[in-house]
């Protein structure tokens, strides 16, 4: 059965508006349209009441979304204020007031796109506060950690769907190869390098979202149809690169198995976009503890960072989270075609070396072909699966057989 998505007429998707239509009406609808885009639910059964369910169940389904998105605000703005209380970290807010202020944009892209905390974080500290390199990831990794987290939380908890086979062999990929990133690959890099390759990386990452959405009423799948080994292999490689990023820059692991999904799985953003949110809190996490607790060198100015911004990250994550699964593609698009704009911007305002930038350059261009191939590849991969699933549908031998994956079309 094919399904247009969003089927809502606040969508307008399919819409029409007469010219005889008032200016507030257009006002009205271009609002539903691209910031009450709706929420696509794993299971959308699952906000039913039952029949006999009592206070508790009856509040718990109806009021999920508040309770996703308060309850790890709570907790750890409780935790947080008795701690900073018990060992006196509100001085630091005199001289560390800056992160926390940036985190305020950082945290809610983080929790509202396919981009982690870092790619806002990572820069400012780097291009703006002129803030070693080093610093800055063990920075992005640890406040993700708790920001993501929480956003996490509210992905799992409101039963967001997400894509569970990228989860799991993205992160299968990621974590070795963040691992070995932080053994091997960060040593080879100089502060100038990391500024480059990151701004470069995610300006490429631009490029990609740009070439998905310039893609105009395109075929899009709530999950991975027809999975296969090579899919799996395919993931597993994709999150070792984005490990690899991870480990120098503090998060890349996301917007490489959002750029797969979408680009050559054909995902829908809906989808991919909570994924990424999972794997970069959970590949956080991991690269906290590796460098928190295995390798025990985080610097101290990174650790006065972290104190303040918790509160901020553990707040603005989950609203992130909670605010941009209604939103509609394009208004998170923009947010990033802003956000990567800005660290071109800085990183040339730095006046780096003239070889970085042709390097950079190169860069972006290369990414540029390579997602372009791949989107051409996700069309004739998506063509393939469509002529199989209408050869299954047509079958004689199984007339009552239901396709494996539902289709959604994009406005």
């Amino acid at each position: 059965m094919v399904n247009v998505y969003p089927v809502s007429p606040s969508s307008g998707s399919l819409e029409t508006t007469s010219p005889e239509t008032n200016t507030p009406t257009k006002k009205k609808t271009f609002f539903r349209k691209y910031f009450m885009a709706g929420q696509q639910m794993s299971d959308p059964s699952a906000l039913e009441v039952p029949a006999g369910a009592d206070f508790v169940e009856r509040f718990l389904i109806t009021k999920r979304k508040y309770i996703a998105f308060l309850l790890p605000v709570i907790v750890m703005q409780v935790l947080w204020w008795l701690t900073a209380y018990r060992y006196s970290w509100f001085p630091l807010l005199r001289s560390r007031w800056q992160m926390p202020a940036i985190m305020l944009l950082g945290s809610t892209i983080a929790g509202m796109t396919s981009e982690g905390g870092g790619a806002v974080a990572f820069p400012f500290m780097t291009l703006c506060l002129h803030i070693d390199p080093i610093s800055a990831r063990d920075f992005s990794l640890m406040i993700q950690t708790f920001g993501m987290g929480g956003a996490l939380f509210v992905v799992l908890f409101m039963k967001v769907q997400i894509e569970e086979r990228s989860l799991l062999f993205g992160c299968l990929g990621s974590i070795p190869g963040m691992c070995l990133g932080f053994a091997y690959v960060d040593e080879l890099l100089d502060a100038a390098q990391k500024k480059m390759l990151f701004v470069s990386i995610w300006s490429s990452f631009a490029i990609a979202l740009f070439l998905l959405n310039s893609q105009k009423k395109r075929l899009t799948y709530p999950t991975i149809p027809d999975f296969k080994p090579w899919k799996a292999v395919v993931l597993t490689l994709t999150g070792f690169v984005g490990g690899i990023f991870t480990s120098f820059a503090g998060s890349g692991v996301d917007i490489c198995i959002f750029s797969v999904n979408t680009l050559l799985f054909r995902v829908s953003e809906k989808t991919a976009t909570p994924t990424t949110v999972v794997i970069m809190g959970l590949n956080s996490m991991v690269g906290f503890y590796c460098r928190a607790v295995w390798y025990g060198n985080v610097p101290d100015i990174a650790v006065e960072y972290l104190k303040v911004s918790i509160p901020v990250a553990t707040a603005m994550a989950p609203m992130g989270s909670f605010i941009g699964s209604h939103f509609h593609r394009q208004v998170l698009a923009f947010f990033v075609y802003i956000l990567e704009a800005l660290s071109v911007v800085g990183f040339l305002i730095t006046q780096p070396p003239l070889y970085l930038v042709v390097v950079g350059a190169g860069i972006i261009v290369v990414a540029f072909l390579f997602f372009c191939f791949i989107s051409r590849l996700g069309e004739r991969l998506l063509q393939k699966t469509e002529s199989k699933k209408s050869l299954t549908l047509t079958s004689p031998q199984d007339p009552q057989r239901k396709p494996s994956s539902q289709l959604f079309t994009l406005p």
